[in-house]
């Protein structure tokens, strides 16, 4: 390289990194706000009774957990979670026909409603070993981070709320939300914030993560279920006999094969083929094969340009395989759309955006923005203010059986949820 793009290189890395640093910059009436909060002696009575709440926060993390909630089946842990909400006092407790459990505290106005969300459900299946092993000062076990411990975040919310005579202004919804995982499509919010479902003027999401990470971007993601069909017969006998899983093995080489070029490109958009299923025996021709493919994007209109390659990638390979028959009856596809996360983005400059920052770096926290497939996705793509805030402590291996999780300063999550709350509510 020589001197001048050097120059020119270095030049434009410097003004991204100030750029970054500018937008990222906390407005000084939220911070005078959040030092107001941290000075008010009912506020300083909150932080202390949730310290002193950590044993039992701990307590109900590890109680949760080993009530297993698999997707579509998290009733089980549901009605323990909203039996909690009933003991700790909540003003009104039910749940919707989604199988979301509400919470309400009224608001001394209630002119708004501020909703306050940690989802049920975990991404294991049903059966899956859920008892939470203790080695030192980490706890094991599937879900123990994902969405768990923000259950626990809330129900200390709560007793602190109700120990210390806080009253919100606004109206506070607390919500145990089902479908946040995989194939759940974010069914629980989804049918919050459906036509006739209740009013929600913002909303805070509790959904993994360290303290300081803040998610005001919604990844969208499109996901799809491919079924290729057939006859079956014998691997010998039947031979020449149209094959489902030949016709999905060339599917994915001709979408791989697009889907790799168009992604070089643009704005950031990844493909995954996750499942695969289909098939009886090594020496049968298979009736059907299927997979599961993911495919996400910053940018709403990539999503639809990666679907159109992956309809034309399979229906491509259908007619191949139905071209190189030698007998028997053609191949049938069917590709259905099983998932749809939309995607979106706040402003830095919203009010609950800027509070969340300033709640965070009350804390002595260094706050960042970034993008996340989270609850708060449906919320952003539709404009109204929400963001996902971390769940604290120290933890690793989402999604894995051999999820950890370290009750390292956990409270400090629980305090800053706490400030950013009552910031966003107001309180009498």
């Amino acid at each position: 390289m020589d001197l001048k793009r050097l120059i020119t290189a270095l030049l434009f890395l410097f003004s991204t990194v100030i750029l970054a640093q500018e937008e990222l910059k906390i407005d000084k009436k939220y911070s005078k706000v959040a030092q107001k909060y941290l000075k008010n002696k009912k506020i300083q009575s909150a932080f202390k009774r949730i310290e002193q709440l950590d044993p039992l926060t701990v307590k109900r993390h590890i109680e949760l957990t080993e009530i297993e909630a698999p997707p579509f089946k998290e009733v089980k842990r549901a009605k323990v979670f909203a039996e909690y909400f009933r003991k700790l006092g909540m003003d009104t407790v039910w749940m919707d026909s989604e199988g979301n459990v509400l919470g309400l505290i009224e608001g001394s106005q209630g002119d708004r409603t501020v909703a306050l969300d940690a989802h049920l459900d975990t991404v294991f299946p049903e059966g899956t070993d859920v008892k939470v092993r203790i080695q030192n000062d980490t706890l094991y076990a599937p879900g123990i981070g994902d969405d768990t411990r923000g259950l626990s975040m809330l129900l200390t919310l709560l007793e602190t709320l109700k120990t210390e005579n806080i009253q919100p202004k606004d109206n506070l919804l607390f919500i145990g939300s089902v479908g946040e995982e995989g194939l759940g499509d974010l069914r629980g919010v989804k049918h919050l914030f459906r036509d006739g479902g209740p009013k929600i003027d913002s909303w805070i999401g509790i959904d993994g993560g360290t303290m300081d990470r803040i998610i005001n971007k919604g990844l969208g993601s499109y996901r799809y279920r491919v079924t290729f069909k057939g006859p079956g017969g014998h691997s010998w006998g039947a031979f020449g006999l149209a094959n489902p899983h030949h016709a999905l093995g060339k599917a994915i080489s001709n979408f791989v094969e697009v889907a790799d070029q168009y992604t070089k490109e643009g704005p950031k958009t990844s493909y995954n083929v996750g499942v695969l299923t289909g098939g009886t025996s090594i020496n049968s021709v298979p009736f059907e094969s299927i997979m599961q493919i993911d495919i996400r994007s910053i940018d709403p209109k990539r999503l639809d340009a990666m679907e159109a390659l992956l309809e034309k990638a399979v229906q491509d390979a259908l007619v191949d395989q139905n071209r190189i028959k030698r007998q028997g009856p053609d191949l049938t596809v069917t590709l259905e759309k099983i998932g749809n996360r939309p995607s979106g983005e706040l402003s830095i400059q919203l009010p609950l955006v800027q509070r969340t920052l300033a709640a965070t770096a009350a804390f002595g926290a260094k706050p960042y923005l970034t993008r996340g497939s989270t609850n708060s996705n449906i919320p952003i793509a539709k404009g109204i203010p929400a963001v996902t805030i971390g769940r604290g402590g120290d933890g690793g291996k989402a999604h894995s059986l051999d999820e950890w999780w370290i009750n390292k300063e956990g409270h400090k999550s629980i305090q800053t949820a706490l400030l950013l709350v009552l910031m966003e509510t107001g309180m009498e």
